[in-house]
């Protein structure tokens, strides 16, 4: 019986041993497509493991799962060619393709089993084993026929077995569809796969069909200046952080694609101290965000904000859980928030005479009876205002992000910095697009299972009992009365959906837009017929 959940470190990328061997196989490098993967975390070492984006990217198209997704984010054929879902959803059959793995052994069922339970196994302790739960039982049931026996129906399994970190791994090599090598700290080159070279059927003109992918993994200034230079042909990976960046990109250079994703986007409490120790408090900071105001800058047509921490009208939403305070418009809400600064400000206990600042996230060390009273706007003196610090990423939308989250809190009296070090914040900045379109991918996010943070025992109580339940109608319950007493515990303050944006040259064949957000580099391989 599986059920993955302990802790482990997020997965490293590894090079293949027969990259170079096999990048002969492939096209030149005058067809090559340059694309930059925008890192927002990045190394200098020139043997650093890749992060984020660019290491998921990587893995998948060198380390293939049972299926994969297409440019379009559905599920197709990868070391599997077909599968069945029994009708009770409760099993999921796959016949594996022909072939071998990269080393020459047979790919069989016994050997994928293998490299699946060690994959499930890589990502315990992790938001993804918790999506991954319900698996009880992987089984051969043939030669090249494997079995995924689940606890209760998963209807986004394949969604989930199509994520980078369910590639299948032999001997510690994938078995494509591309191979890798690295030449530097921030540039790759990746080759298709020669299908003969897997024990599969040769494709006539292999070559003159597929060219190298390289992919520069690099700052989002320096994206956007190659491609307005010509140097690449595809920028993947911007968020709201980078999005001004796009305004150099001119109309005959290319577009800006949005992706239509979901998933989180605010702010993350950290810590129960000072002003943050009351629920009500925490509440306070979330009715004084104008979230429509946060955006407005950027000019992302069709972004939509709201206050709900899952978003809106997914698979399973009994649609009784709405947007938060109905009928109250920003300033009765910040009319509401205030009050209750100025009461946590009047508990203050007296104050020191040194005139030295509280600490960051400690309640202020007093306030007199002028320093309480509110102003014609519902606003107190920030003299003795509660204070604190928030991580967000580095960039120039950040900046303005920043500066409107300090306005809308400095309209109830508190005072925010910023902070450089994530660990030392009392709020931080989650921007993370969902896997599958279910409240448990949000739910499983801020779960305490990751321990980043502050979290619901009582929700993750919820989600727990929603796992055992013998109904789609009672699973769904259970999960509102989660996403409810998360609401209540005030733990992550939404702002609204992700922004995911990309640049496209029109040339550029094997991307379209979907809605996770993934662009994988094999379709990109593809010569244009």
């Amino acid at each position: 019986m599986l059920r993955p959940a302990q802790a482990f470190p997020f997965f490293r990328l590894f090079a293949l041993s027969g990259a170079a061997a096999l990048a002969a196989c492939s096209a030149n490098n005058e067809s090559a497509i340059e694309l930059a993967v925008v890192q927002h975390e990045q190394s200098d070492e020139a043997d650093a493991p890749l992060t984020g984006l660019a290491a998921r990217l990587a893995r998948a198209a060198t380390v293939e799962g049972l299926v994969a997704f297409d440019e379009q984010g559905r599920v197709i054929p990868a070391l599997a060619d077909r599968w069945i879902v029994t009708d009770d959803g409760m099993s999921y059959i796959f016949r594996l393709r022909d072939g071998d793995w990269a080393d020459g052994d047979e790919l069989t069922a016994a050997s994928a089993r293998s490299s699946l339970m060690a994959a499930l196994r890589a990502v315990r302790g992790t938001p993804l084993a918790l999506d991954l739960g319900d698996i009880e039982e992987v089984r051969v049931m043939a030669g090249r026929v494997i079995e995924i026996r689940l606890y209760r129906p998963m209807p986004y399994l394949l969604q989930l077995l199509a994520q980078p970190e369910m590639g299948l791994a032999h001997e510690d090599k994938g078995a494509g569809p591309m191979t890798l090598r690295r030449e530097d700290a921030s540039d790759l080159r990746l080759t298709p796969v020669e299908p003969s070279s897997l024990g599969l059927p040769e494709i006539e003109n292999w070559t003159s069909r597929t060219r190298e992918v390289g992919l520069h993994v690099v700052a989002a200034d320096e994206a956007v200046r190659r491609f307005n230079e010509g140097e690449v042909d595809l920028v993947l990976g911007g968020r709201i952080e980078d999005f001004l960046l796009t305004r150099s990109v001119g109309i005959l250079r290319g577009t800006i694609q949005l992706d239509p994703v979901i998933g989180l986007f605010g702010l993350q409490v950290m810590n129960d101290k000072g002003f943050l120790a009351d629920p009500a408090n925490r509440e306070a900071l979330a009715m004084a965000i104008d979230r429509e105001a946060l955006i407005d800058s950027f000019g992302v047509g069709g972004w939509q904000p709201t206050t709900r921490l899952v978003t809106p009208s997914l698979d399973g939403d009994l649609g009784t859980i709405g947007e938060r305070w109905d009928g109250q418009d920003l300033g009765q809400r910040r009319q509401v928030a205030a009050g209750r600064v100025r009461a946590w400000m009047g508990d203050a206990p007296p104050a020191a005479t040194d005139g030295a600042a509280p600490a960051l996230g400690d309640r202020p060390r007093g306030a007199n009876a002028s320093q309480q009273e509110a102003t014609a706007g519902g606003t107190a003196t920030l003299a003795n205002a509660p204070q604190l610090a928030v991580w967000l990423p580095q960039g120039e939308g950040s900046q303005i992000i920043f500066a409107r989250l300090a306005a809308d809190l400095a309209a109830i009296s508190v005072r925010l910095s910023r902070e450089e070090d994530k660990d030392k914040a009392d709020l931080v900045m989650v921007d993370d697009v969902a896997r599958y379109p279910r409240a448990t991918w949000f739910l499983n996010r801020l779960s305490c299972a990751d321990r980043k943070g502050l979290c619901s025992e009582e929700a993750d109580a919820r989600v727990a009992d929603a796992d055992m339940a013998q109904t789609p109608q009672e699973r769904a319950a259970l999960l509102t009365e989660a996403e409810a007493e998360m609401t209540g515990a005030n733990i992550f303050i939404p702002f609204g959906t992700p922004i995911r944006w990309s640049l496209v040259r029109g040339s550029v064949n094997g991307f379209a837009t979907n809605s996770w957000g993934w662009h994988p580099l094999m379709p990109l391989a593809w010569l244009p017929k």
